[in-house]
């Protein structure tokens, strides 16, 4: 079934493979799970004046224990019998109950699921590290088949990594299996260095650089490729002709005879003959050339920089030339494309932009309202329209019961529907702020301030003053208080005690607010200034259409 719209699902992600994605649906798989390393991984915001905050949310943790939840994990997988098994209980007499066996029993059911629902013309990327890499391998070699093992592909995400006592790590390993012997492969090209370009591109005219290619190939033949042309014999040099096909050439050019073929590049000024005569030589301009075929070592794509217009500044974040790579390979237009551990969304921007339906699966709120900000900005607000999300609250029950369930994930689901940022989780260290929202309403560049105070519980007219204290501390322009209950009298009128924010423009605006999750719910949102320009997050760059590819075509015959 064809879904009709994309779809980013708030939850874990192997109850909603089960429960959502049905049986060989998805032509497309690219997951990149966290590695258990024992890491925290923590997302980084950006301060009032643009500097890296110390202030960082704590996004996940990369790190499973041997427990009950996962001994029962890996009980199903044995229980469930084959190859998979054959290979969990292998692990297991190695690994024993350690937390890399632990991660394993994460990960198997995961890929049973991600295979049920791929297409047989499907394939699967597994990005990993390469202190797990080699179980993974063994583990997709049970799930998938050896046979369908495609490639390991490596990719040097940084240029140097000092390390004690080893080599230095600076490598990932993606693991590339597919359904099946009919898996959708297109060749995909890189492009050529300068210095290949300066090293083999030595010759230039007024169609550009190109270098010089043979006409023919290794060993004799009796038909027409034999045959001399132009006074030209390649039997005596124990060659025959070996006519490259230009790009762009239509169905004509495959109806033309060799030495057809040879006079129509002659005629494109595509053939250069040598000073004191021999065999002449093919022009492949590098503008037509298509580059490269991609090898299963990749150094041309760098990693995301400090500094790069695309960092988000989330955890293991990769760019998008890496993704894009992938998904011109492996799908073409209107696939789809899954992720379920989409992150900050890299996988979905570059569906989106390539074309491709997409399905994205993240376990946490901060995630998910990080990728609706990414798409809104990239693809306009009207993006929206093309998605859904599953799992976040949609009425007043089941806010009521995301915030009993996990107080974090709730704050995260308000403040994303109001556009503002989560402070960091210390205990302690919000000092009243569970999240900020920074916005322009001049031209001074000077970012003016929003705070917000989330309640999940019972609310009163003192903690109104004290927010009203952070606003007088922070030297924030306004506050808002996120609840659950109604404000009574005394909280409304604390709240207009407050007093209110001019902007720049003369306009007035309440300087504290009260906003309740029903009033979020039915669309409301704080009010300040409606010329504003959101600073809270850092923007995704804006996608513009691909500029239309050059075809220039020398052959205009053909």
């Amino acid at each position: 079934m064809r879904i009709e719209k994309n779809q980013l699902y708030y939850g874990d992600n192997l109850e909603v493979l089960r429960r959502y994605v049905r049986d060989e649906t998805v032509d497309l798989v690219y997951l990149d799970p966290p590695f258990n390393s024992r890491q925290d991984y923590n997302v980084l915001f950006a301060e009032k004046d643009g500097a890296q905050s110390s202030s960082q949310i704590h996004a996940f943790e990369d790190t499973w224990e041997w427990n009950h939840e996962s001994m029962t994990a890996y009980q199903a997988m044995v229980e469930a019998g084959g190859p998979v098994a054959d290979a969990m209980r292998a692990f297991y007499t190695f690994l024993h109950g350690s937390d890399m066996m632990a991660y394993l029993a994460m990960m198997a059911p995961r890929l049973v699921e991600l295979k049920r629902v791929l297409k047989p013309t499907g394939s699967i990327y597994l990005h990993c590290d390469p202190a797990a890499g080699h179980y993974l391998k063994i583990l997709m070699d049970a799930v998938f088949g050896p046979q369908f093992f495609k490639n390991e592909i490596i990719w040097k995400r940084t240029s140097a990594h000092n390390s004690a006592k080893r080599w230095g790590p600076v490598h990932d390993q993606i693991l590339f299996y597919s359904k099946s012997d009919t898996s959708t492969w297109n060749r995909v090209y890189q492009g050529y260095t300068a210095e290949y370009l300066e090293r083999f591109y030595r010759h230039s005219d007024e169609g550009g650089r190109f270098r010089l290619g043979d006409l023919t190939g290794a060993g004799k033949r009796n038909g027409e490729s034999g045959l001399p042309w132009r006074g030209v014999d390649p039997t005596k040099a124990g060659r025959h002709w070996a006519v490259p096909r230009p790009r762009g050439a239509g169905q004509s050019w495959d109806e033309l005879s060799v030495q057809q073929k040879l006079d129509q590049l002659e005629l494109a000024g595509l053939i250069v003959w040598p000073a004191k005569g021999g065999t002449p030589q093919f022009k492949r301009y590098h503008d037509v050339d298509r580059g490269v075929v991609v090898q299963d070592v990749i150094t041309d794509i760098d990693p995301l920089s400090p500094h790069a217009k695309e960092r988000l500044g989330y955890p293991t974040q990769k760019p998008e030339a890496l993704l894009e790579r992938i998904l011109k390979a492996s799908s073409n237009e209107g696939d789809l494309v899954l992720d379920p551990f989409c992150g900050c969304g890299t996988t979905i921007q570059v569906a989106q932009r390539l074309d491709r339906r997409w399905i994205g699966m993240d376990i946490t709120h901060l995630a998910i309202g990080l990728i609706k900000k990414r798409l809104s900005d990239s693809f306009g607000a009207e993006v929206r329209e093309r998605y859904e999300v599953v799992g976040e609250p949609t009425d007043y029950a089941g806010a009521a019961q995301l915030a009993a369930e996990d107080k974090y994930q709730f704050q995260w689901w308000a403040l994303g529907q109001v556009g503002a940022r989560p402070t960091e989780q210390k205990k302690g260290a919000d000092r009243g702020i569970d999240g900020r929202l920074y916005f322009h309403d001049d031209q001074s560049g000077q970012s003016k301030q929003i705070v917000f105070s989330v309640k999940g519980g019972h609310v009163t007219a003192p903690q109104i003053r004290d927010l009203a204290g952070v606003l007088a501390r922070e030297k924030a322009e306004i506050g808002v208080f996120l609840t659950f209950e109604e404000p009574t009298a005394p909280m409304k009128r604390e709240a207009a005690e407050a007093g209110v924010y001019k902007s720049s423009d003369g306009s007035a605006y309440p300087r504290l607010q009260i906003l309740t999750v029903q009033q979020i719910l039915d669309g409301k949102q704080p009010l300040y200034p409606a010329h504003r320009r959101d600073a809270t997050f850092k923007r995704a760059p804006r996608t513009r259409p691909a500029p239309a590819e050059n075809l220039r075509l020398p052959l205009d015959l053909l």
